[in-house]
């Protein structure tokens, strides 16, 4: 293996494969990134065997290849080496079967590597007609749902991110039995069989890291994996084993009290209350509402209270004090751009709902927290 690659190029699909790489990794060989060059171009793969993320730079946009080859460049040094290196084209050449040379006009490393042959084969094959979104749409979809993903292990099946598609109706949807996130969107295409997958919850969200455009991306399921096709990069993670709960029935459909609130004041308040309560499990704070006005406070015995006023948009007659998780609430709210947000409650134990005015495809539901 001998070629010459722009530095720019190599540290943007090495900053996309080494999300593949998991500290958890039991087989040394993957915690290595596995370099393969073809007359066609270079393949980079890094895998934890549950994901695996491959990309591919095609020979345009490599300087020379003067030899073919297949390498194993281990993870824990090799993104920052590059980064690091003065020169804008770097030079990679195999000096022996595990010995890569990596240098530029003004320095050089010597790496001992590992044996592509012990690499596990992996399979990324694609359906022949896949379902097709756009990468912002996808993000944004991850953006909105992800942040209730579970990090509790008692349940597993809560630790990803439950999609479901439908005919042309793609749904996402988190919780972690406290809250609640539940998006929704038309696909272009309708799909013919119905699909219900579970996917990790941080492959998911280094899949959103990977999204930076309305690009389209192409998603092919199996029975227990998934692999989503975007630009020059295959993302595939292994789907969660067991079902979803049903959670249709969790939210309320009628409310006895509707509250329009600006949502940068809302935030403010509950940002601000929450400072007394940083420390505490549930970062718990109060909601007041009487009438026109909602109060939110907050207390902490050795530190004192803080208590403050907004004016709102409800029934003369809504009244109701409930207590909530701030930072719940707060990261709700972050998946919410309007100017207004409506806040739907029916009584202090009942669950809490945020929505959009403008986007009724986006429901936040959290669990109210009893202080008696």
């Amino acid at each position: 293996m001998k070629f010459a690659i722009d530095k720019t190029v190599l540290l943007e699909n090495l900053n996309n494969v080494i999300r593949g790489i998991s500290t958890k990794n039991v087989i040394p060989v993957l915690n290595g990134i596995k370099f393969e060059l073809k007359k066609d171009g270079l393949t980079l793969m890094a895998s934890d065997s549950e994901l695996t993320i491959e990309t591919f730079i095609d020979s345009k946009n490599i300087r020379s290849i003067d030899s073919e080859g297949t390498i194993v460049i281990g993870s824990k040094y090799i993104l920052e080496l590059i980064r690091k290196m003065p020169s804008d084209i770097i030079q990679f050449e195999m000096e022996d079967s595990l010995k890569l040379k990596i240098y530029s006009d003004s320095n050089q490393y010597n790496l001992n590597c590992m044996d592509p042959t012990e690499y596990p084969s992996i399979k990324l094959s694609s359906h022949k007609d896949p379902i097709v979104l756009k990468g912002n749409v996808l993000k944004e979809l991850i953006n909105q749902t992800s942040f209730a993903i579970s990090n509790q292990e008692l349940r597993p099946i809560l630790t990803g991110l439950n999609m479901k598609i439908n005919g042309d109706y793609l749904e996402c949807i988190a919780t972690d039995s406290y809250r609640l996130a539940k998006k929704n969107i038309k696909l272009d295409t309708p799909i013919e069989e119905d699909i219900n997958i579970v996917i990790p919850g941080r492959n998911v969200t280094e899949l959103e890291h990977i999204l930076v455009d309305d690009d389209d991306v192409n998603m092919s399921v199996f029975n227990n994996r998934v692999l989503f096709q975007y630009k020059n990069i295959k993302f595939q993670t292994n789907i969660l084993s067991g079902s979803y709960p049903n959670t249709s029935n969790l939210i309320p459909t009628e409310f006895e009290i509707i509250v329009q609130v600006k949502r940068d004041d809302f935030v403010g308040a509950v940002d601000r209350a929450a400072l007394l309560t940083q420390g505490k499990d549930k970062n718990i704070i109060k909601m007041k509402i009487d009438k026109k006005q909602m109060i939110i406070n907050s207390y902490a015995s050795e530190i004192g209270k803080t208590e403050e006023y907004l004016n709102i948009d409800t029934d003369d007659k809504a009244n109701i004090d409930i207590s909530f998780s701030a930072r719940y609430m707060l990261e709700a709210l972050k998946t919410i751009k309007d100017d207004d947000i409506l806040i739907l409650l029916n009584n202090d134990v009942k669950p809490i709902v945020v929505k959009s005015l403008t986007d009724e495809s986006l429901i936040q539901l959290i669990l109210p927290i009893k202080t008696y």
